[in-house]
């Protein structure tokens, strides 16, 4: 799998990139995916929380948690404790006030932290949640590992990604979109050249459907599955422990 990178700058990793790079935007990161996705971003989250709560878990793990948008909408939904954990302090920031604005603070704790070296104990979580996050890793199958590491037994992981519609036409509109039109609005509104042109070429060399199953039994896990939504321009990844 190739190593995409946001601004391919020659002495730093792709994780210092991408940390940089959030903090860039982080000011505007909600507005654009409410614009860019049309607003369908916000019913795949909706489906990621209602599958969490099918586990009845009491404490989950965020992972990438940006803004802390499916970490609150989780804690609103009825988890009773979250812990949200990023690598941008930029996003971290717009997430804070977001969690203090709904009065969520008890429920939820924002950390900044690297999912390849996650400050926690073995065992400690009931389930884990990655939205549009673990195509920023910059080792995966090592960020997969550690969320495994961190999962109690017989736990759940869950995972929210973009793919690629395989069948006429979505797959042509979502390619000239992603192509096209999203970097366009999404560097005259977030003011990063490279942040939205760097979304679709991470989307387009990051492995889906079963290879993503693959990395995440490599992981550790097992049970791997895939729910397409929205003609298969995301997917509901699920695995056990």
């Amino acid at each position: 799998m190739s190593s995409v990178k946001p601004y391919n700058s020659q002495d730093k990793s792709k994780k210092q990139e991408v940390a940089e790079m959030f903090d860039n935007i982080s000011s505007r990161y909600d507005f654009l995916n409410r614009f860019l996705s049309l607003g369908i971003d916000v019913s795949w989250r909706k489906k990621t929380v209602k599958a969490v709560l099918k586990t009845q878990a009491e404490y989950v793990l965020d992972v990438a948690t940006g803004t802390a948008d499916l970490a609150i909408m989780m804690a609103v939904s009825g988890v009773p404790k979250v812990t949200g954990a990023d690598l941008s302090a930029g996003m971290l920031r717009v997430g804070e006030q977001k969690v203090q604005s709904r009065n969520l603070s008890a429920k939820i704790n924002l950390i900044q932290a690297d999912s390849e070296k996650l400050p926690f104990e073995d065992n400690r979580f009931d389930a884990a949640t990655v939205a549009f996050g673990v195509r920023n890793f910059e080792h995966p199958v090592q960020g997969l590992s550690e969320i495994f590491r961190v999962l109690k037994p017989g736990s759940t992981l869950f995972v929210l990604e973009f793919s690629k519609p395989e069948h006429f036409p979505f797959k042509q509109i979502y390619n000239f979109y992603f192509r096209f039109i999203l970097p366009v609005w999404g560097k005259f509104i977030s003011g990063d050249n490279a942040a939205y042109t760097y979304l679709p070429e991470s989307v387009n060399a990051f492995p889906h459907g079963e290879e993503f199953i693959k990395l995440m039994h490599e992981a550790g896990f097992k049970n791997g599955s895939q729910r397409k939504l929205t003609f298969g321009i995301a997917s509901l990844y699920s695995a056990s422990k």
